[in-house]
């Protein structure tokens, strides 16, 4: 069992970028990494495994999650509840993040993205706070990107009442985003709001000013 401060020295090369989903960050992630030969971690991509490396003990969430269909995940319940009892959204597997990249070696340096990145779990690990930045799109920024990149329906669309069920996932996604905004105020962690008017160079600049790329 590594210490959370022998963690913190042994990923000093590590950047971390957060944020609510449909913010950006996997843009952001591919160009940062082709300018600078950055290493890329998604959280994203380790989902499926960190979830089969689960159990009912360390993730009961998680197994409570998996038990459900489609409508009683995305129908059947509020936002507030979906958003209280979803398994990534309370630190579900973010010991297994951090023995992934404890694994990685040195260099190059390496940039781990995704929204399971919660600032209250990242920020111990930070040896600057130059290291992470969290962005935190406007309901508006998440819908216009869920739909340019045709994501809109995926999930909604696997239940019995896809409006509803969407309705649910934008209101669900939009209070994580105001826990992801607190969070990082009250630990002074830098965050940008994305809306409709930021570019990806916007986004990218903004990235780069704070980890110092």
């Amino acid at each position: 069992m590594v210490s959370t401060a022998e963690a913190r020295d042994r990923l000093r090369h590590v950047l971390w970028l957060g944020g609510g989903s449909g913010g950006g960050k996997s843009t952001v992630t591919a160009r940062l990494a082709e300018r600078h030969g950055l290493r890329v971690y998604s959280t994203d991509d380790v989902m499926g495994d960190h979830a089969k490396r689960s159990t009912p003990r360390t993730c009961p969430y998680l197994t409570a999650f998996l038990a459900m269909d489609a409508d009683e995940r995305w129908v059947n319940r509020s936002p507030t509840t979906m958003l209280e009892t979803f398994h990534w959204f309370r630190g579900g597997g973010f010991d297994m993040i951090v023995d992934d990249l404890l694994a990685l070696p040195s260099s190059p340096g390496v940039l781990v993205e995704g929204f399971r990145l919660l600032p209250h779990l990242v920020a111990p690990l930070l040896s600057s706070r130059a290291q992470a930045v969290w962005l935190l799109p406007t309901p508006e920024f998440r819908r216009a990107a869920f739909a340019s990149r045709g994501d809109t329906w995926t999930i909604a669309g696997r239940t019995s009442d896809p409006d509803r069920a969407l309705r649910n996932l934008l209101e669900r996604d939009r209070l994580f985003t105001e826990r992801l905004r607190r969070e990082t105020r009250e630990l002074d962690l830098p965050a940008f709001d994305v809306d409709t008017s930021t570019t990806e160079d916007d986004l990218v600049r903004w990235v780069c000013d704070v980890v110092a790329l």
